[in-house]
């Protein structure tokens, strides 16, 4: 038997003027090339690949052509939930795919539910407060420097150089601005001014944690805040002109490297994250890792001169691309206890 794998994904697309979006409304979204490249990857290890696009027509291809799993990159259209919605769909139409679950995916998006959730299973995250207006007050644990981001937004959307804040001026500026712009509250977390690094994790019950990631952020340009902001990330660093602010692995001593696995994982667990994840940390005053963001549905562009932080940990790790994807679509089969399907087990580099 061949297997039917749907390929879910949204394609990127410029912001039109008359949409009025904020301009990186589509930056999480996916280019042609990272589609074509996992169709590719799944295509050699002998499935049957369809791409679906995530749009209000999925739900009905996906019920016409009932694949037998999904292979799931799809961010969402719209909404504050909207990476969980083609799981959703998948799991009222009875169809395996690949990745977190719905409860994870909306709860990772959401900020502030993701240091709740991490900070009573005694994982460290920062300080934090929800602004729904910006003349709501600040808290007396809320102390400058503070960071300014939209609630519920992922690859750095709504972080600019100017969300690092200083004063109260520059907080009540940058607030009205995430609220006008991204019509959600913001949230302002407290400054943690270390290194920073993102983990990447694949895997289910014994998740491997891949060799971390350093944001080298004194490399930024000069005048720019110490934050992998939404300029480093996708106007400062292009594979045309990349900046060199990446190291893999980390230079860290092997305390620090332990610390920053044992959190990764335990971060992994606690929010109940499937198959692959990444999770972005920085060092405290005291050196000691906080976990600023989780992201279980990470990027997968294949152009190492794109920086995209998990491919770039498993390349380091020893995986090709095509090994990368074919391993995180053997996790999903394994849950499903599917695995017997997959043809090309040489593909596999986890157990």
């Amino acid at each position: 038997m061949t297997l039917r794998v749907g390929l879910t994904f949204n394609l990127k697309r410029q912001v039109k003027p008359d949409e009025g979006l904020p301009e990186d409304f589509y930056i999480e979204f996916d280019d042609e090339e990272t589609v074509n490249a996992i169709a590719d990857a799944l295509e050699k290890g002998g499935c049957n690949v369809t791409k679906i696009e995530a749009d209000e027509e999925a739900y009905g291809k996906l019920k016409r052509l009932k694949p037998n799993i999904v292979f799931n990159i799809a961010e969402g259209i719209r909404g504050e939930s909207r990476e969980s919605q083609i799981p959703a769909m998948l799991e009222m139409l009875g169809i395996p795919y690949t990745g977190s679950g719905p409860l994870t995916l909306a709860i990772a998006l959401d900020k502030a539910l993701t240091h709740r959730l991490l900070s009573v299973n005694g994982v460290p995250s920062p300080n934090y407060q929800v602004l729904t207006n910006p003349d709501h007050k600040l808290t007396k644990k809320s102390k400058f420097p503070l960071v300014v981001k939209p609630l519920a937004e992922g690859s750095s959307k709504g972080v600019r150089s100017s969300s690092l804040v200083l004063d109260e001026e520059s907080l009540r500026k940058q607030v009205s601005w995430v609220i006008e712009t991204y019509k959600q509250p913001a949230i302002v977390e407290a400054f943690i001014p270390g290194r920073e690094f993102t983990v990447g994790l694949l895997g289910n019950d014994e998740p491997i944690v891949l060799p971390p990631v350093e944001i080298l952020l004194d490399k930024l340009p000069s005048g720019a805040s110490p934050l992998y902001s939404y300029e480093a990330k996708w106007i400062w660093d292009v594979p045309e002109k990349p900046l060199d602010i990446f190291r893999c692995p980390a230079d860290t001593s092997e305390e620090l490297e332990t610390r920053i696995r044992y959190i990764a994982k335990r971060t992994f667990k606690v929010l109940n994250c499937r198959d692959l994840c990444r999770i972005d940390m920085r060092l405290d005053e005291k050196g000691k890792p906080c976990v600023l963001e989780v992201n279980p549905l990470p990027g997968l562009i294949p152009d190492p001169d794109a920086h995209s932080c998990l491919p770039e940990a498993a390349s380091v790790a020893g995986f090709t691309y095509e090994e990368l994807i074919c391993t995180i679509f053997w996790q999903a089969l394994k849950r499903y206890n599917m695995q017997h399907l997959f043809k090309n087990r040489s593909l596999v580099k986890l157990p």
